[in-house]
This record gives structure tokens, C-alpha cells and sequence, in this order.
């Protein structure tokens, strides 16, 4: 139902939004000059004073630049789109995303991180490339080289795939799961453990990282050449699963548990205290992440710490990227890891 607007009581009518030339007006200054101000065109020449009197004039009317027209002017955004994992991401990866965000604001360059995803493969480049992102910085499989020219013809000037292997036409970002697996094993093997099982989530979001990860301990036994064995335990994120899990351990007398990660190895801590069995003096337990509540536990729990290099690094990527569009592309380490022993190992 339509509010009669000749009604005192009815709320009085959306104010339209301040313009540029609102801003000049109370400034005493050419449009010009405020688009020179707020967009921090180089070259503009703008006395301190007068950047000022802009910068104020344009709080005071709560002005603030329209991106799309900006974008349309210059056929392209400084919109910097990280296409992030439906897969909940720890703390590691939360400070990485921060710190990168917030690297890029001096760079000239917006970070907005897609928690969602928008279709997959090609069906997500092309929902991307409608945001005409000047860069796109992709942390989720499944990119493929056609997506990639999807985005590149669209105007976006780089695109960053993460992932084990390079995507064509993408600079590559690597962080390879299967030194995880390996630096894992290789603490269970120099313990002296020779039954060695592997957690692999049931979540099939997490079969890029956990195949990996298990082929690590495989490629660690292998070359150890100890006659160790290998033995993979499907596990649900779930305590009935975790107590089926301890089950299967007795059953194939392990004695060597790495947890995928340090929640799926609390998980299986838990159960393996509930059925009395002794970590790590059965059986010791290896996570990764090194996450603060590991060590708060009883045992505290080994684990392996990867290391990501700061998010200012990245940007420093991606801002060359953009300025030197002609650069070979080029594949780049993110991860370093190394083995954290405590208690529970």
C-alpha cells in the first residue's frame, strides 16, 4: 500500500544520493578537482588546502564515488577478486585473506573474497568476468585454461590460480599438499611406528587436500623403505565415526595415526581416550595446522605448521602482474612446512 505523501505522519521521501558536483559546490572547486581528490588521480596537482576543503566537503554531505561509473570510464575496476573455498578455511588461511586485503588498499586495489560459489569451472569465470575484476585471484579448484580465457577476454589483466598444478594462461600458486603428508610420516616413521593409518575426510570437498596428504605418507613409507605399511581410515566429522575409527585401529593394530588435520585429529584423540586406548604409547597421533587448542589438550598434540608468506607478498604479486602485463607467467611456493612434536607423538 502506497503512503499518501501530502500525510504528516508518513515518512518523508528517500533524499537522493549527493553528487560530485554537490561535493564542488560546497567545496568552491571544479568537479574536476573532486574527481582528481577522491580518486587519487596521479598528476592531479591538488594543494593540500584544497584536497582538504574536498575531502571535507564530501563527508559533510556523505559523498562517496560511484564505482561503476569510475569502472565505466576506465573500462575496468580495481577490483582485485578472490574466489575463496567452500571448504572452511582455519586461522592460517583467515590471516592470510586479511592480510592480503588490507595489503592491496595501498596498492590502489579493492580485495573482495567470494565465500560462495557461483557455479563451477566455466560457469564461475563467466559469473566473475560480470564483475569486471581487474585481477582475479582463484583459492578453489577447478579453474580450468578455457575459464581463464573467459576472464582475460572479459578485460580482467591476471588471473592466480592455487593449486598443485599451473592452470594455462594463469600465474600458478603453489601449495603442495603432499609435503604435508610427507613431513607427517616422516615424524611417525623416525618414531618407529610401522602401521601407520591415514585419516581421509568423507567430505569430498576436502579430497584435493586430503589425497594429497595421503600421498605424502605413501611417497614417505616408500622411500623410507622400512617395511612400514599404509593403511587410509574414511572418517565423518562426527563422534559415532571417530568410535568406528578407533575400532578399525585395533582391528589393523596401527600404530601410527596421522589426522589429516589437527580437528579431525582432536576428533579421533577423543575417541581413542574414550576407548582407553594409550597415546601415544599405543598409538601416536600426528595433526596439521599446529591450531592453538592442540596444544591446550592432554597429550598435546603434534602437529605440522605450514607457514604462508604474508599477504603484502601476494600483493606484491599481483600489483607487478597488473603493471608489467607482458611478464612471462610465472609459478610461485606459498607454503613451507615443518613438524611440531609435542606430547601426543
Amino acid at each position: 500500500m502506497n503512503s499518501d505523501p501530502t500525510d504528516p505522519a508518513a515518512p518523508p521521501p528517500p533524499a537522493a544520493p549527493p553528487t560530485s558536483a554537490d561535493v564542488a559546490r560546497l567545496a568552491g572547486v571544479s568537479r574536476a578537482t573532486v574527481s582528481f581528490v577522491l580518486n587519487n588521480t596521479p598528476g592531479g596537482r591538488v594543494g593540500e588546502q584544497t584536497r582538504a576543503r574536498v575531502l571535507a566537503a564530501a563527508d559533510r554531505l556523505g559523498y562517496v564515488p560511484h564505482a561503476g561509473a569510475r569502472s565505466l570510464r576506465a573500462g575496468r575496476t580495481g577490483l582485485i577478486l578472490m574466489a575463496g573455498s567452500t571448504v572452511p578455511i582455519g586461522p592460517l588461511f583467515s590471516g592470510f585473506y586479511r592480510e592480503f586485503q588490507d595489503a592491496l588498499l595501498p596498492r590502489g586495489y579493492t580485495g573482495v573474497l567470494l565465500g560462495t560459489t557461483l557455479g563451477s569451472g566455466d560457469d564461475a569465470a563467466r559469473a566473475w568476468a560480470e564483475l569486471r575484476p581487474t585481477a582475479v585471484v582463484c583459492l578453489t579448484p577447478g579453474l580450468t585454461a578455457d575459464g581463464v580465457r573467459i576472464l582475460l577476454r572479459s578485460g580482467t589483466r591476471a588471473v592466480f590460480t592455487l593449486g598443485p598444478e599451473p592452470v594455462p594462461g594463469a600465474h600458478a600458486l603453489i601449495m603442495d599438499q603432499v609435503e604435508v603428508g610427507l613431513c607427517a610420516a616422516a615424524h611417525l616413521l623416525e618414531r618407529g611406528r610401522r602401521r601407520i593409518g591415514v585419516v581421509v575426510p568423507a567430505d569430498p570437498a576436502l579430497s584435493p587436500f586430503s589425497a594429497a596428504r595421503l600421498a605424502g605418507v605413501r611417497a614417505a613409507v616408500e622411500a623410507a623403505d622400512v617395511g612400514a605399511r599404509v593403511e587410509p581410515l574414511p572418517l565423518e566429522y562426527t563422534e559415532e565415526s571417530a568410535a568406528g575409527l578407533v575400532a578399525r585401529c585395533r582391528e589393523l593394530a596401527l600404530d601410527g595415526l596421522f589426522g589429516y588435520n589437527d580437528e579431525y585429529a582432536m576428533l579421533a584423540l577423543r575417541a581413542l581416550q574414550d576407548a582407553r586406548l594409550d597415546v601415544p604409547g599405543e598409538l601416536a597421533l600426528v595433526g596439521a595446522d599446529d591450531l592453538l587448542l592442540g596444544r591446550l589438550l592432554r597429550p598435546r598434540l603434534t602437529s605440522v605448521r605450514m607457514r604462508l608468506p604474508g599477504g603484502g607478498h601476494l600483493a606484491d604479486l599481483v600489483d607487478r602482474a597488473l603493471t608489467d602485463p607482458g611478464a612471462a607467467l610465472g609459478s610461485h611456493d606459498l607454503m613451507t612446512v615443518e613438524l611440531v612434536a609435542r606430547d601426543s607423538s
